[in-house]
């Protein structure tokens, strides 16, 4: 009986153990990698912690978080961020969908066609960056050269040297860059649908636009709330194709929070005040995302 109740110790401390030790190596990768960093961010904001004024290092509680509502840049980053994301993802869905509708359609290349939608998503960030920049250049762009040919406009036009336009260029730049991620993940959803729900949608005399809306839209709404979570965290975080194209120029007409810290902290070397943006930017998104999250589940997935 001992012996027994010895081994019956010994399994169950295995069972408590061995998932921790397999475990061990994920969670000081997340610690390492993720915990780790945020908490010396929230250290730094509390901090004055300016490279450039090393010496006068010093703890100075909330005041970086006063302070940072007295700067213009960051005023106006906020309505630029929101512009940034809101239209972004939403163009990028809608386009998204209505590729994946065209591609689900058998014809002839079909093939061919979804791999070469997969090229923008697969381009690094920088070579589209510096693309779309010579496509908008105010000289000899490929776009004014277009437009003046058509007629539409009879000389070049800065479409980046302009505070009117330059934020919406690059949202077309990252819509075209974003599109095939939706098309691709949107396009997998539609394969999943079982036919035996259009047939019994014909026979009960159900048009296509009623058979999209009450068997297409739900059975794709889990793949479409979680791809536009996804893309509205990686459009929010984007740096490089807007520092790359304007640098949040001209002027603040295309600054955004993540590019702000990004500069704050980079480029100023003012390390105090680019994490109390980082850290005022994840407060943002948290909101942000619980908001989405409650306005799309609201019966979707019963």
């Amino acid at each position: 009986m001992d012996r027994g109740k010895q081994t019956n110790k010994r399994r169950r401390k295995s069972d408590v153990y061995v998932p921790l030790i397999l475990l061990a190596p994920a969670l000081l990768l997340v610690v390492g990698v993720i915990i780790y960093p945020i908490c010396h961010a929230v250290g730094l904001s509390f901090q004055y912690y300016k490279l450039t004024d090393f010496a006068n290092r010093q703890f100075i509680g909330f005041q970086n978080y006063i302070d940072i509502w007295k700067n213009e840049a960051f005023i106006a980053s906020l309505g630029n961020t929101v512009k940034w994301v809101v239209i972004t993802v939403a163009l990028q869905f809608l386009l998204g969908l209505g590729l994946a509708m065209i591609l689900n359609i058998p014809f002839r290349g079909r093939g061919v066609i979804r791999s070469i939608t997969l090229m923008p998503w697969v381009t690094p960030g920088v070579v589209i960056a510096l693309m779309w920049v010579w496509i908008y250049n105010g000289n000899f762009g490929i776009l004014n050269h277009c437009l003046i040919s058509l007629g539409i406009i009879h000389q070049g036009v800065p479409w980046l040297g302009s505070g009117k336009t330059a934020l919406y260029c690059q949202i077309v730049t990252m819509i075209w860059q974003g599109l095939p991620f939706f098309a691709i993940m949107i396009l997998a959803a539609l394969q999943i649908i079982p036919s035996d729900l259009y047939e019994a949608a014909e026979i009960s005399g159900a048009g296509s636009w009623q058979k999209f809306i009450y068997i297409t839209l739900p059975q794709i709404m889990p793949t479409i709330v979680t791809t536009c979570m996804l893309r509205i965290i990686w459009v929010f975080n984007n740096v490089e194709v807007l520092y790359l194209m304007t640098g949040g120029g001209p002027g603040h007409s295309s600054m955004t929070v993540s590019l702000i810290a990004y500069i704050r902290a980079q480029k100023s070397l003012d390390f105090g005040q680019g994490s109390t943006i980082a850290i005022y930017g994840t407060l943002f998104m948290i909101l942000f995302m619980a908001v989405y999250l409650k306005l799309t589940r609201k019966g979707e997935f019963e």
